[in-house]
């Protein structure tokens, strides 16, 4: 079942034994701020019982992006043409996606300008460690390495530069000096940076994701040269969970209805920071996130206020031209800069090491249930696309949903736990072969309760009875599973479908030279090969780092 791709060209660098290269292969005043499948071919579905067995990655092979722009990109986007000489400043650069995204911009334009990295730290020294341990370090990187040699670490040195600051803190928490230094150099700002707990305290969740971006986006406003304010958001950010979800900025008293109040939400927020002491201080803040989260519509706390931070910078741009990419859940590399690579537990990935690890074979969920999942690789090649596309003048505000559940190929719920299953079950993340039952599926959190209930009696005891008390190791078991059950129940039982016809239209506008650079269209996805083959392997190589299951335990 291995999969190669046609040779395009000779040279290409090898990295741990896996053939790898550039392409992809889908087809007020500035002094008032300083004071303050490939197609799903004829493979088999995921009914079948037999289990697969994971394919080698040294089967992939991508190939060397041209050294030089070739004329064909200019009938296109025009992208190595902008990101020649550009500077940028990037906030949440050592969070996974902005780390792939810096990744993928050095490697396509080795002749890009600076990269100035908002980073919080305690001072510059301070930044520079997390710089070289977070990111010049990072595995992810390899391929860098490999092209420049023993003169890897100074051009990174030389095209990323730490800059101490917080997107929580007025005037971003930036010495005026550099502030006033490097307002005259950017081109592009990039706002990555977010919290992305979905029942975080209310009072952090507001700070960075509610009014983080409007910080950074006063910021723009005094870079004379600046083209471009690209905010990260998320797929969810609109709180639907049914019917089609379009790709239009939110709103308060448009979209978003007129009775929310941000200004009343920090006070809300604040009077509670002001009365609440103790242990009951976290555990009230999150509560009361998710309670006006659920009193607005919206099915957690973070893309309630990342909605909120939508609105802002829709209402604080001015004339700005602004690109708002919406990504959905977004998930480990399709195969740039190589299959697989991971950094922290990803969305899904709670459950499906539970369930590989024998813990838990039941869902609070549909089985039909549409999983929006898309490669961190293909968001990045979206940005990237749209950066370009944008970053003419024209004061517009774009969103772009770069999402999978549109297309005729959507992956669902039942189909993903089983695909896991028949890859798990021949390579199992235990180091002792268990054989996974399928995951049954519950319509119901008391069903699924009852359930998960008597698989942990029966576990501890041998007796599944109703009336059998759980050890306290169990009652906190019992207790994670139901509290995941509840956190992820908008998502397992998600029907909506989310409209992507500007990413389709962006992806139409590329030259072939672009589409091969970068590519993003997610209808050439095989599911069952990008689960299989490259995202469960990644997620077991990722997950010897953290279990989130015995930390909650």
């Amino acid at each position: 079942m291995a999969i190669t791709t046609n040779v395009l060209a000779t040279n290409a660098v090898k990295v741990d034994d896996v053939t790898v290269s550039f392409i992809s292969s889908f087809p007020g005043k500035l002094n008032h701020f300083l004071a303050r499948r490939l197609p799903q071919s004829m493979t088999r579905r995921v009914q079948m019982s037999c289990c697969y067995r994971e394919t080698s990655l040294k089967a992939v092979t991508l190939f060397e992006m041209p050294e030089t722009e070739t004329s064909s990109v200019s009938d296109g986007v025009g992208i190595l043409r902008f990101l020649k000489g550009k500077n940028y400043l990037v906030t949440g650069a050592n969070g996974f996606l902005g780390k792939v995204l810096i990744e993928k911009l050095l490697r396509a334009s080795p002749e890009i300008g600076k990269i100035f990295l908002l980073i919080k730290s305690a001072d510059q020294e301070s930044a520079n460690k997390r710089l070289y341990d977070e990111i010049i370090s990072s595995d992810l990187f390899k391929l860098l390495k490999k092209m420049h040699g023993s003169s890897y670490e100074a051009f990174m040195k030389s095209k990323l530069i730490p800059v101490t600051g917080d997107i929580g803190e007025d005037n971003l928490a930036m010495e005026s000096v550099t502030a006033a230094k490097i307002s005259g150099e950017i081109d592009v700002i990039i706002s990555c940076a977010g919290r992305t707990t979905f029942e975080d305290r209310y009072d952090f969740a507001l700070n960075v994701n509610a009014l983080g971006p409007g910080r950074l986006l006063r910021f723009g406003k005094y870079c004379k040269n600046l083209k471009l304010f690209l905010h990260f958001s998320t797929a969810y950010v609109t709180g639907k969970k049914e019917g089609t979800i379009l790709e239009t900025p939110l709103c308060i008293g448009e979209n978003i209805t007129s009775d929310l109040d941000i200004e009343s939400e920090l006070k809300l927020a604040s009077e509670a920071v002001r009365k609440l002491h103790g242990s009951e201080e976290i555990k009230k803040l999150k509560e009361l996130g998710m309670k006006r989260a659920q009193h607005y519509g919206w099915e957690n706390t973070y893309t309630f206020t990342k909605a909120m931070g939508e609105s802002v910078i829709h209402n604080q741009r001015g004339d700005l031209p602004v690109v708002i990419i919406r990504p959905s859940v977004i998930e480990s590399s399709y195969k740039e800069p190589f299959p697989g690579w991971l950094q922290g537990i990803r969305m899904s990935d709670p459950i499906i090491l539970a369930y590989g690890k024998g813990q838990m074979s039941d869902l609070w969920g549909d089985y039909k249930s549409l999983v929006d999942i898309i490669p961190v690789d293909m968001v990045v090649n979206a940005t990237i696309a749209a950066m370009a596309k944008h970053s003419r003048g024209v004061s517009e505000l774009k969103v772009y949903n770069v999402t999978s559940s549109s297309h005729a190929n959507p992956l669902r719920l039942g189909e993903l736990m089983d695909l896991s299953r028949q890859h798990l079950c021949d390579s199992p993340f235990t180091e002792t072969f268990m054989e996974l039952e399928r995951m049954k599926f519950h319509s119901s959190l008391e069903g699924f309760t009852s359930s998960i209930f008597n698989r942990i009696a029966k576990h501890e005891r041998g007796d599944a009875d109703s009336h059998t008390a759980l050890s306290m190791k169990g009652k906190r078991r019992l207790n994670y599973f139901v509290s995941l059950a509840r956190t992820y129940e908008p998502y397992t039982f998600f029907r909506a479908r989310f409209d992507d016809t500007n990413t389709k239209r962006l992806i139409q506008e590329l030259s072939v030279e672009e589409g091969k650079m970068f590519g993003f269209d997610i209808s050439g996805i095989d599911w069952e090969h990008y689960i299989v083959n490259v995202h469960l392997p990644g997620l077991k190589r990722n997950s010897l780092r953290k279990d989130p299951v015995k930390e909650s335990g």
